[in-house]
Parts: C-alpha cells; sequence; structure tokens
C-alpha cells in the first residue's frame, strides 16, 4: 500500500525527528486518505507519531508551557508530525477523534513497546460516544454546505462527507468508537440502500484515479442521501461521568510508558 522507497524516507526522517527532539516515538501511523481507503494517485503521505520525551523531562515547573508537538513543513508529498504521549493520553480522556483514529490506523510506520496497543484496550470504557457522535455530524454538515451543493464538486468532498455520516451511524447504533477504514463504514448502509451503495463504488473508483484536486459533476443520489442523513434525528445517547475515574488507567498507562523510557 506505501511504496518501499517512501517507507523507507518515512522510517528515515521518524529517526531523524527522534535525535533532534531527544524522544522516543512510540508508534507512527499513515493518518489521512490513504488510511481512510480512497487516496488519490497523488495524494499526500499524512505521518502521525506519538512520542515520549525522558522522564525528568516532565518533572518542570514550567511543563505547561513547554512545546507539545513536533512539526515537520510538507517535503515531497510527507507530512509528518506527532504528540507528546501526554497530549495524546488528554486527548484520549477527551475521545478526540483524531487521536483515536491514529490508534486504529491500518497502515503501521514503527511501534515500540505496547504503548499502543494498551490504548486501544482502554478504548472501550474511555469512549464517550456522544462526542464522537456531534463531531462526526458536525464535520460532516460543514463539509456538505461548503463543497458539494453546486453543479461541479471535487470529488474528494464527498468522502469528507460520506465517512463522518457513517461513522456517526455506527456510534449511534451502539458500536462505540468507530473503525478509520471507510470500506467498513460502508456495512452501516442498509439493504435498501443498494443505489447509494452503487454510486458510491462508482465515486470511489473515480476518485482513485483522478488527481487530489480532481473535480465532476455532482451525484444527485449521494445529495439527496446527505440531505437525509443530516436531517436525521440525533439519538439520546448517555454522557459518562466525569473523568476522575476514567483518568486513574491513563495516569497508569503514562507512568508504565516513562518508566519503558528509563
Amino acid at each position: 500500500m506505501i511504496p518501499a522507497d517512501i517507507r523507507q524516507d518515512i522510517l528515515h526522517r521518524l529517526q531523524r525527528a527522534e535525535q533532534e527532539h531527544q524522544v522516543r516515538i512510540l508508534f507512527a501511523i499513515e493518518s489521512g486518505s490513504r488510511a481512510w481507503g480512497f487516496a488519490s494517485p497523488n495524494s499526500d503521505y499524512d505521518v502521525r507519531f506519538v512520542y515520549a520525551h525522558p522522564r525528568d523531562w516532565y518533572l518542570a515547573v514550567d511543563l505547561e508551557e513547554r512545546r507539545d508537538v513536533i512539526e515537520y513543513p510538507i517535503v515531497d508529498d510527507i507530512d509528518l508530525n506527532g504528540w507528546d504521549v501526554r497530549k495524546a493520553l488528554r486527548l484520549l480522556w477527551k475521545s478526540n477523534p483524531a487521536l483515536i483514529e491514529w490508534l486504529q490506523s491500518p497502515i503501521t510506520y514503527c511501534e515500540h513497546g505496547d504503548f499502543r496497543q494498551q490504548a486501544l484496550a482502554l478504548l472501550p470504557a474511555i469512549y464517550t460516544s456522544e462526542r464522537g457522535l456531534y463531531h462526526y455530524r458536525s464535520m460532516a454538515s460543514k463539509n456538505y454546505r461548503g463543497y458539494l451543493k453546486q453543479d461541479e464538486v471535487p470529488l474528494k468532498k464527498y468522502f469528507y462527507v460520506l465517512r463522518p455520516l457513517l461513522a456517526a451511524r455506527w456510534i449511534a447504533d451502539g458500536r462505540g468508537a468507530p473503525p478509520i477504514e471507510f470500506e467498513r463504514l460502508l456495512a452501516m448502509l442498509n439493504a435498501d440502500e443498494a443505489q447509494v451503495r452503487a454510486d458510491i463504488h462508482t465515486l470511489l473508483a473515480q476518485k482513485r484515479q483522478a488527481p487530489e484536486l480532481g473535480r465532476a459533476a455532482a451525484v444527485p443520489s449521494l445529495n439527496a442521501f446527505i440531505e437525509t442523513e443530516l436531517a436525521r434525528t440525533l439519538p439520546e445517547l448517555p454522557w459518562p461521568p466525569g473523568g476522575a475515574t476514567r483518568l486513574d488507567p491513563l495516569n497508569q498507562l503514562f507512568h508504565a510508558t516513562l518508566a519503558e523510557g528509563g
């Protein structure tokens, strides 16, 4: 899925990031359209990672003022950046969709230790369905209103609407955090939505062959499906109790991760 020369280049950049910033990368994955399963031939490589500093770095009066992200400019279509482990765990506590998608990415560049697997094991108890539902619905609505209500539209924007809408269905169905792969989310389409499914597969084939900024005529059946889905009444989902008890396992994972680094 990732060409061998590109993968090797990415691994070299990750190693340089560790050396430049004196950190330990816990895992690095592909995010964005390549992980979702609808990349264009010229899509960027969206490399994301979680890293840890040595333990003493966190024992500082100015910890809150210290930078907790590593970012690099896009070079040769490789977009590489990462989050500190403490930031990542705080975002997991808040059911941050981006971090949860990183954890579930089907494309892994490297993984050291068991931080990622332990975080995934905690996900069912940590995940707040209501936050996820409203995030994905808002994402779908914003992209639909902004890009798809025209005669000619950017192909990729259909998937920036359809994926979050199906993710919202997944959550509303009581399945917890939705998977990252678009093909798995298509299982949320009902038997009476066969035409929508067929039109999505046609569009998917176009997207995989078109440039990243490719445009095409709007698809009326998909627009109608999107309008219906956005008008759907949101279910009443239980809001979990306050985060105090849910923080305990995250703190334990944080301490264990720092201990691994010596």
